[in-house]
C-alpha cells in the first residue's frame, strides 16, 4: 500500500479537467418615480466598481425592461440615464446561486439619487454555486476516450467504480439522469447500462453531491447527469468518428482444466455521428452511436471453506458479445421570445450473448462437475419527450411543463448444461418484461433581488410485468417452482419549493420536498416462497444550505439533506438467478425503502491558477439496503437475497485540489478518507426455505486517492496521465481489498483544428483485481476477480 501511495504521488508530475465560468444575466425595469409610469430607451451601463470602467451596456425596450447577459462574476456599477432625468447610479452585486439576478424597478426622477447596493460573484463549475454541482465536459478525458460511460466516469473527482457500479464517496446507492430525467436506460433510481452507452455520445457529466429539493428524493449518495450532445453552431454542421480498441492483452490467470478459453485481444468498435441543423427558430438534431465489445466480463476463482470441512474451489468464466445501438433525434423550436418546445425521441437497442463456464474442483484441483450456461439478452428502449418553457417579460422567469414517455423491453433467455460426472442435465429459462413509464412535471422559477424561487409539481405512473418460465432437464437443480408472473405497479405525485438567498456576505437555501410513494406487487399465487406485497409513504424531504463568505475567494458552507433509496424492481424480483450455480440472487418483495440523513460542511478557497475544496461529512442510514449470503441448511449453496440490515454510518474527509503548475501542466488531485460502519442485525431469508442470519457490527477506515494529470506538450498535442488508487474497504458480511490502475491518453488536432486522433490506455499495469472476503454462518470464501480492465484504443473524429 505504501509503495502504491508513492507512486501515486511521483506520477502527480502529469490531468486535470477544464471548468467553465458562470455567467450571469441581469434584469430589470426603468419607471418615473412620480408616476410610476415605464421609461423606454433609457440607457442601461455597467461600469467596474475601481476604475469606473464601461464593460457593457443596454438600453430599455418599449416596455421599460432590459436585460444584460454573459457578465462574469465581481461588484459592479450599474448605471441608468436618459435625457430628462436625473442619472443615478448604484452599486450591485450578483450572487452565483441564480443565473438570473431581478434588479427589479429603478426609479428615475429630478429627487437625489438613493444608492442600494447589490453584488455579483461567480465560480467555477468544478466546485459550482451550491458547492453541490461539479461538471466535467469529456472531451477533455482524454484516457479514456472511445469507451462507454462507465469507464470514463472512473476519473472524475468523488466518483469510484466496484463491481460494475459508479459510488460517490464510497456509497452506490447514486440516481442517474440522462438530460435531467430518469430513464430505462440507465434505471429508475439505479445505474443500470452505463458500461453500455458510449462516451463518444456524451457532452458532459454533472456530479451533485447534496440535491436540492427540485431533484426526486431517490439516491441517497447523490446524482449523476449525463449531457448528451447537442450543437448551437448555425447552419448545417456535424462531427464523425470512429475508434478501435483491444482488450485483455493477455491471460492474466489461466482456466481451470477443459474449459473452454477465456476471451483474449477482445475487439472494440465505436463509430458516432453527430448532426445538426440550425435556421432561425428551428433546430433539428441527431445523435447515433454503436459500440461493438468482445470482454471477458468476469474471471473470478474462489476459494470456500464451510465449517464441517468441505473445501470447494471454483471458477466463474464469462466471454461477453455486446451490441449497443444509440439513436437520439429531434427539434427545439423557438415559437416566439417567450415561448418554445422542444420535442425529442431515444432508442437504444443492447444486445448481449454471454457464454460462462464454472468448473467445481477440489483441492488437488480434480473437476467435481461443471456448469455451464448461454444467456442470450436484448434489451430495448424507446424514449419520448415533450418540454415546453415559457418565458415572462422579467429575463429568468420561467415556467416548464414536461412530459415523458419511456417503454423499455427486457427479453432474456438462459440455457444450462449441468455437466456430472453420470449425467449432464440441460435446463433453460426464459423471461419476458415490459416496463413503462410516464413522467408529468410542472416548474416555476422567479429571480428576486437577491436570490431565486423554485417550485413544482410531478408525478409518475410506471408498470411492470413480468414473466419467467423455467424448463427442466435431469435431475434439474432449478427450482421451477419459482417462476411465474409478477407485476411491479408504481405511483409517486411529489410537489417542491425551494428558496434561495444571497447577498455579499452570505448565502442561504432551503427547500421541501414532499413524496407519495404507492407501490404494489402482485406475484403469482402459485408461487412457492413468496406472496403479493408492498408499502406507501407520505414523507419530507428537506434540504438546507447556508454560506459564509469570508471574501470573494473563500467561503465556507453547512448543508443538510433527506433522501431515500426506494427499492428497485431488480431488488424485490421474486425469481432466481442462476448464472452461478452454487450463488443464488434472489429479491425480496418485503424490501422497504432505506432513509438516509446527510450533513457536510465545505470550505472552498480559490487563488489565481487553483483552488481547494474541503469537505467534512456524516451520513447516516436507517433500513439499509442490502444483499445477504447464506445457506438454508440442507447444501451447500449459497443464497444472496436483498435485506434491509438496519442501521449504517458513513463519515468522512473529502479534497478536491486542482493546479495549474505551468503553462504545459495542470493537475488534479481528489482524496477521500472516510469510516463506513454497519451496525449488528439479524434478518429472516425466506428463500428457499425461512432461516436467520445474524451479523456482529462491521467498521473499517478506507478511501481514495485520484490524480489527474495533464501536459500541453505543443499547441496541438495534448496527454493525459491518471492514477486511482481504493484503499481496502467493508461489504455486507466481509471486505474488499485495495486497487490500484494507471491510465494514459494523447491526443493531437490535426486538418487545421477540424480533426482528432488520440491514442489511450486504461490500466495501464494491469493491476486492477477485485479481490473480497465473505464469511457467513457456516462458510467463508474468497474470491479474486480477474476481469479485463486492460484495453488500449485509437481513434480518429472530424467536424464539418
Amino acid at each position: 500500500m505504501f509503495r502504491k501511495v508513492i507512486l501515486l504521488l511521483v506520477i502527480s508530475f502529469f490531468s486535470s479537467q477544464l471548468f467553465s465560468q458562470m455567467d450571469i444575466t441581469i434584469s430589470g425595469i426603468v419607471k418615473e418615480k412620480e408616476t410610476q409610469q415605464t421609461i423606454p430607451y433609457a440607457n442601461i451601463l455597467l461600469k467596474t466598481v475601481k476604475e469606473n470602467a464601461f464593460i457593457t451596456g443596454t438600453a430599455t425596450n418599449d416596455l421599460g425592461r432590459f436585460s444584460i447577459d454573459n457578465i462574469k462574476p465581481g461588484n459592479y456599477i450599474l448605471e441608468v440615464s436618459i435625457i430628462g432625468f436625473k442619472t443615478k447610479a448604484q452599486t450591485i452585486y450578483v450572487g452565483r446561486l441564480s443565473k438570473f439576478l431581478d434588479i427589479k424597478t429603478i426609479e428615475l426622477s429630478e429627487d437625489s439619487i438613493s444608492l442600494d447596493e447589490i453584488v455579483v460573484t461567480s465560480a467555477q463549475d468544478e466546485i459550482s454555486s451550491k458547492m453541490d454541482k461539479k461538471t466535467y465536459s469529456l472531451k477533455d478525458n482524454i484516457s479514456q476516450n472511445g469507451g462507454s460511460v462507465l469507464q470514463a466516469m472512473q476519473n472524475l473527482p468523488s466518483v469510484t467504480l466496484q463491481e460494475g457500479k459508479v459510488q460517490l464517496r464510497g456509497n452506490d446507492k447514486v440516481t442517474v439522469l440522462i438530460d435531467g430525467k430518469q430513464t430505462a436506460l440507465t434505471g429508475f433510481g439505479n445505474q443500470t447500462g452505463l458500461d453500455n452507452i458510449p462516451a463518444s455520445a456524451i457532452e458532459k457529466i454533472e456530479i451533485i453531491n447534496n440535491p436540492s429539493a427540485k431533484y426526486d428524493a431517490n439516491g441517497n449518495a447523490g446524482i449523476i447527469n449525463i449531457i448528451f450532445k447537442k450543437n448551437k453552431v448555425q447552419g448545417f454542421n456535424g462531427k464523425v468518428g470512429f475508434t478501435g480498441g483491444l482488450g485483455s492483452l493477455w491471460e492474466r490467470k489461466a482456466n481451470l482444466p477443459d474449459i473452454r478459453p477465456q476471451y483474449t485481444f477482445t475487439p472494440k468498435i465505436n463509430p458516432s455521428l453527430s448532426l445538426n441543423y440550425r435556421k432561425n427558430k428551428v433546430n433539428l438534431f441527431f445523435q447515433g452511436d454503436y459500440l461493438y465489445t468482445e470482454t471477458l466480463n468476469k474471471n473470478e476463482f474462489v476459494n470456500r471453506v464451510y465449517d464441517d470441512g468441505t473445501i470447494i474451489n471454483r471458477q466463474t468464466k464469462r466471454n461477453r458479445d455486446t451490441k449497443f445501438t444509440t439513436l437520439k433525434s429531434g427539434l427545439d423550436w423557438s415559437i416566439d421570445d417567450q415561448n418554445s418546445l422542444t420535442i425529442s425521441g431515444l432508442f437504444g437497442s443492447e444486445v448481449i450473448i454471454d457464454n460462462g463456464d464454472e468448473p467445481f474442483v477440489d483441492k488437488n484441483n480434480e473437476r467435481l462437475y461443471l456448469w455451464r450456461f448461454l444467456e442470450d439478452e436484448v434489451k430495448t428502449t424507446i424514449m419520448a419527450t415533450a418540454s415546453y418553457q415559457h418565458k415572462f417579460e422579467e429575463a429568468g422567469r420561467l415556467l416548464n411543463i414536461g412530459f415523458n414517455y419511456t417503454f423499455h423491453r427486457e427479453d432474456e433467455k438462459y440455457f444450462f448444461e449441468n455437466i456430472r460426472p453420470t449425467f449432464t442435465g440441460l435446463d433453460s429459462f426464459v423471461l419476458l418484461s415490459d416496463e413503462q413509464v410516464y413522467d408529468f412535471n410542472i416548474d416555476y422559477i422567479k429571480p428576486l433581488k437577491h436570490g431565486k424561487f423554485e417550485t413544482g409539481i410531478k408525478l409518475r405512473k410506471r408498470n411492470i410485468p413480468i414473466n419467467m418460465d423455467f424448463f427442466q432437464g435431469q435431475n434439474s437443480p432449478i427450482d421451477a417452482g419459482a417462476g411465474g408472473w409478477a407485476e411491479y405497479k408504481e405511483l409517486i405525485p411529489a410537489v417542491y419549493g425551494n428558496y434561495s438567498f444571497e447577498n455579499e456576505k452570505y448565502e442561504a437555501e432551503i427547500g421541501l420536498r414532499l413524496e407519495y410513494v404507492d407501490l404494489n406487487y402482485l406475484v403469482n399465487p402459485d408461487h412457492n416462497t413468496y406472496s403479493s406485497d408492498g408499502y406507501n409513504y407520505t414523507e419530507p424531504f428537506p434540504n438546507m444550505r447556508f454560506a459564509y463568505k469570508m471574501n470573494e475567494n473563500n467561503k465556507v458552507s453547512l448543508f443538510y439533506n433527506r433522501r431515500v433509496d426506494r427499492p428497485n424492481e431488480v431488488d424485490i424480483r421474486i425469481f432466481p438467478k442462476y448464472d452461478d450455480a452454487e450463488l443464488i440472487k434472489v429479491g425480496n418483495p418485503g424490501l422497504r425503502p432505506q432513509f438516509t440523513n446527510l450533513i457536510e460542511l465545505g470550505y472552498k478557497t480559490n487563488w489565481k491558477k487553483g483552488s481547494l475544496y474541503t469537505a467534512l461529512y456524516h451520513r447516516f442510514a436507517d433500513g439499509t439496503i442490502t444483499r445477504i449470503s447464506s445457506t438454508d441448511g440442507t447444501s451447500n449453496i449459497l443464497y444472496a437475497i436483498f435485506q434491509n440490515a438496519g442501521k449504517s454510518y458513513n463519515s468522512g474527509l473529502e479534497m478536491v485540489y486542482e493546479q495549474d503548475l505551468t503553462d504545459w501542466y495542470s493537475m488534479n488531485i481528489n482524496g477521500n478518507l472516510y469510516r463506513n460502519q454497519i451496525n449488528a442485525f439479524s434478518v429472516e431469508n425466506l428463500y428457499p426455505k425461512p432461516n436467520t442470519f445474524f451479523a456482529a457490527q462491521q467498521a473499517i477506515a478506507s478511501g481514495s486517492l485520484k490524480i489527474n494529470n495533464t501536459l500541453q506538450l505543443s499547441n496541438k498535442v495534448n496527454a493525459q496521465l491518471s492514477a486511482v488508487y481504493l484503499a481496502a474497504d467493508i461489504i455486507p458480511q466481509g471486505k474488499i481489498k485495495s486497487r490500484f490502475s494507471l491510465d494514459f491518453g494523447i491526443k493531437k488536432n490535426i486538418q487545421k483544428g477540424k480533426g482528432e486522433i488520440f491514442l489511450n490506455a486504461t490500466d495501464l499495469l494491469n493491476t486492477m483485481v477485485v479481490k473480497t472476503e465473505i464469511t457467513g454462518d457456516v462458510f467463508s470464501y474468497t474470491s479474486a476477480n480477474y476481469s479485463e480492465s486492460q484495453v488500449i484504443r485509437l481513434g480518429y473524429s472530424y467536424k464539418f
